[in-house]
Order: structure tokens, then sequence, then C-alpha cells
């Protein structure tokens, strides 16, 4: 046993200090980025934010909304042959969506009928998502992933540590999903007491994944995934060094996302629930395994209308951040950041209403 001493630090520990800048508006603030991968030959340009693979927000509807601003949607597990069948019928985009799948032998089977049905054609990523990332079978599905997509860009996690965030890319993955506990729908530090300070782990991870590069000059990146409250979170996770924020509430209640709608006293909500949840487990696998312990919560999320609005606002407030730091690029953000570490947490004006789970 040892104790860490190192203060470590959320979003919300920290605010961003202003400095001189020569802009004239917040239009002179690119949001865009192009990026080369450790193994995948693609090239990606986009403005580098993705939905979680949950539920409430990894669906069909949000790609649809999402791909016209050059965003990614990664989908949840869920979905079935015939279903990505008929959407990519209507639909094609694949550098706006990724596919998503675990560490399951039927994870690996559904791939492989993906592969051989053309379907995983019509996209650029695919993302081996589990909770824990520091297991050996993860790493060897990594591999075997590799050898099935050679070219296909993975996104792999998570993890929190440096050491395993270079084992990840070493072993075939080209973007690093980083974050254990810190979204908003994630009880996994109450259940377990596993956890790391999100804007911490991000600034950790990213400086090991950039430390690695091919003999092209190509590093490894790093996705910012949960905890990010406010969009003011986001910039301050390119700030620490992440090239993409995964978000999941974010992404949920709109019209478009997934999930329920439900009224309740005159007012429309939105299911939004973990993906480790009871309402998850049983809605997606018929049943919790007894070996199980419940690591996500269930909430109903005020409903918030049409998606468009928020993204206006998130890309104003993204350009904000750039115009009061001095940085006229994204990639900037992190060049131009000095962090300022606060005693007190920031008020959530999000306020959800929240429902336990039982079931």
């Amino acid at each position: 046993m040892r104790i860490i001493n190192e203060v470590m630090l959320d979003y919300c520990d920290v605010l961003l200090k202003p400095k001189r800048s020569t802009m004239e508006s917040r239009k002179d603030v690119d949001l865009t980025r192009t990026f080369s991968f450790y193994h995948s030959p693609k090239k990606w340009t986009g403005i580098p934010i993705m939905t979680a693979n949950m539920a409430s927000c990894g669906t069909f509807s949000t790609a649809r909304v999402l791909s016209k601003h050059k965003i990614i949607t990664t989908f949840h597990k869920y979905y079935t042959i015939s279903e990505y069948k008929e959407f990519f019928s209507s639909f094609s985009n694949p550098d706006y969506v990724s596919y998503t799948l675990g560490i399951r032998d039927r994870d690996i089977e559904q791939l492989k009928v993906m592969i051989d049905n053309k379907l995983m054609d019509n996209f650029s990523f695919v993302c081996i998502d589990v909770p824990n990332g520091y297991l050996e079978k993860f790493l060897e599905t990594i591999r075997l992933v590799r050898e099935l997509l050679p070219e296909h860009i993975i996104i792999a996690g998570n993890v929190v540590s440096n050491e395993m965030t270079e084992e990840i890319i070493l072993n075939g993955a080209d973007i690093v999903k980083v974050g254990i506990g810190p979204g908003s729908a994630c009880t996994t530090r109450k259940m377990t007491g596993v956890g790391y300070p999100q804007l911490s782990a991000v600034i950790e991870c990213s400086d090991a994944a950039h430390g690695i590069s091919n003999p092209k000059g190509h590093c490894g990146l790093i996705i910012a995934d949960g905890g990010q409250v406010h969009p003011s979170c986001i910039a301050k996770a390119y700030c620490g060094g992440a090239d993409f924020n995964m978000c999941g509430s974010l992404f949920s209640g709109f019209e478009e996302s997934g999930g329920e709608t439900v009224e309740m006293n005159g007012k429309l909500f939105k299911e939004y629930y973990g993906s480790s949840s009871n309402k998850a487990m049983l809605v997606n696998y018929g049943q919790k395994d007894s070996h199980r312990a419940s690591e996500g919560r269930y909430t109903l999320i005020p409903h918030k209308g049409s998606m468009e609005y928020f993204l206006s606002d998130l890309f104003g407030s993204l350009r904000s951040t750039g115009t009061y730091i001095g940085a006229r690029k994204l990639k900037e953000f992190a060049k131009r950041a000095t962090f300022i570490r606060v005693n007190r947490q920031l008020n959530e004006s999000n306020a959800k209403y929240e429902i336990n789970e039982n079931n």
C-alpha cells in the first residue's frame, strides 16, 4: 500500500487565466483540426468532439445531426446487423461515425459479421470500450481488431495512467480513451473506490500519448471521456492536452437523443443512464448478472429541445475561450493555457431530476 500525496485536479478545481490577444472577434478562432494517426494510414479533419457510446446519445438520429457539423457519433454497442444495414442505406459519412464493441466473444463475432457484410466500410473509427482498460484481455482484443481492421482508426479505453496509455497505443490503438468514473451517470468511484481526477488524468495521459511517435512522426492521441458538466470543461480538457472530447450528458436530453421521453407534472424529460447501470443491463442484456454491481445511474434530464441550439452555444463558448487565452486555433489551446487552482467548486447550473434505481 502507498499514498500519492500529489494534488490531483478535476475540471471544477481550475480556471483559465486570460492573456493578451490580438484577435478582433470570436470568428477568428478555428475549431477544426486535422489528425494523422500512429497506426492507421487515414487522415481526419473535423471538430474533435464525439458523443459517448451510450444509448442516450450514441444513436442514428444523433449522427444525422452531428455529422453535418463534422462531429463524431460513437454508436452504442446494441445495434443489430439489420439495423445497421437499414441506417447505412440512407447515410454515408464514415469520418463522423464510430462502431463500438466490447471484449466479449459475441462482440468479436458481430464485428466479423459486420466485416463480412462490408458494413465496416461505412466507418473510419472503431471504438473498443470497457470500463476497465487494465485487463490483459483488453490488450488482446486491441491486437485482434488491428489485425481485422488494419486501416481503421482504433479508439480504446478506458484508462487513467501514463503506462497503460503507452501500452494501449503500442498494442494497436490510435486514440486512448481517458477517464474512470468522472461521468455524471457513472457511479464507479462510489461503488468501487477506483478513479482519478479527470483533468490530471488528461494531462498525464496526453503527455504519455504525445511522447510516442512512429517513423513518420505521427504520435498517439487521447480522448477526454466524461466529466464535462459545462462547455468550459471541454475547453479545459483541450487546454490540458486532450485531442478529442467525448461527452455523454451534454449530448443527451435533446429531441434527437436516445432514451424515452417522459412527462411528469406537465414537464417533459428524457431518460439518461450509464452503460453499467441496472437499466442498461436489463434493457440490453435482459438481465443483471449476479456477479455484477450497478456502476451507473439512471436519471431524467429536462427536455432540452433541438440539438442545433446547443451546438451553436458550444461552438461560441469554445471560440470565446480561445479569444480569452489568445489561441487562434484549437490545437493552440494547450500551448496558451495557464490554469489557476481555485478553492471551491463552481456551481452546476444544469440540475437533473434523479430517480434511484431499484430494478
